[in-house]
């Protein structure tokens, strides 16, 4: 079996799905769900730690996370390069990981990432010594200059976030994947595990997915899905998956075997003909 390697900022990964941290009904409930998706890659908001707390104690959510998994803090909540740089900083102080998902997003409706001040935050941040994962729109262009300005990898869309609506964007992710030489990570809008089997067939290097498992009947069994989904849609994109034809083509030459000894009109005459 074909087992490539995940690497970002260095580090080597096995599991390709990356898993977010909102909206779970508790902390007890996100724990499970990580441990069952087996993800090596964690995300979470600067706004969900309770600076008051340590992280000995069960109200913060950083305890609620598995020492061996990498911590991506996100400046999830700034609203332009400004805040997003200063939450960055803020977020490697407290969590000892210079590690960052950058995310800048003005608008409060629709939750778009806002290209320009996206990259002045990542050139910015690569600058200070992060390790940048950009969340942006699905726009080849803004991903090649991300990648000319140093990040680890983008992170386009398939659909606005919390949508579960798939991969709506998937003609411009195809560019975006071929035109990387960075992994390119799917966040935002992957509903169902199918979704994230898609993702990967296309050539995704990972997917995160926070909202379709967080709010799940069953959270945890939904997690577990989604592992599944993510390896075989990687493993089939690697041995590579047969063309589409227009036409069909039957898998076994039944037909033509059958008509080729079929007997003539005259040939049944003779067999069932009596001597006279």
């Amino acid at each position: 079996m074909i087992r490539k390697e995940l690497s970002i900022g260095g580090k080597q990964f096995n599991n390709r799905l990356m898993i977010g941290t909102g909206k779970f009904p508790s902390l007890e409930v996100m724990k499970s769900a990580i441990l069952q998706s087996e993800c090596e890659i964690v995300t979470v908001s600067l706004r969900r730690i309770d600076l008051s707390k340590t992280q000995e104690q069960k109200s913060n959510i950083l305890s609620y996370i598995p020492n061996n998994i990498q911590l991506l803090p996100n400046t999830s909540g700034a609203r332009n390069a400004e805040e997003a740089i200063r939450i960055a900083h803020l977020c490697r102080a407290l969590t000892g990981s210079n590690w960052i998902k950058v995310e800048v997003v003005p608008d409060p409706h629709h939750l778009l990432p806002d290209p320009i001040g996206t990259l002045e935050a990542c050139t910015k941040l690569v600058a200070d010594g992060f390790v940048v994962l950009p969340y942006i729109n699905a726009d080849p262009l803004l991903a090649k200059r991300l990648e000319e300005v140093g990040t680890a990898t983008v992170m386009p869309l398939g659909a606005p976030i919390g949508t579960n609506r798939g991969l709506k964007t998937r003609e411009m992710l195809e560019i975006i994947i071929e035109n990387a030489s960075i992994p390119v990570v799917v966040d935002a809008g992957i509903g169902r595990p199918s979704d994230a089997a898609l993702a990967m067939e296309i050539g995704a290097d990972a997917v995160l997915v926070n909202t379709a498992i967080a709010i799940a009947e069953d959270p945890i069994t939904l997690a577990c899905a989604f592992k599944m989904a993510t390896a075989a849609g990687r493993m089939a994109y690697e041995i590579g998956l047969p063309a589409s034809k227009k036409s069909a083509e039957a898998s076994s030459p039944l037909l033509g075997f059958l008509y080729s000894n079929t007997p003539t009109t005259d040939e049944q005459n003779r067999e069932h003909s009596f001597p006279l």
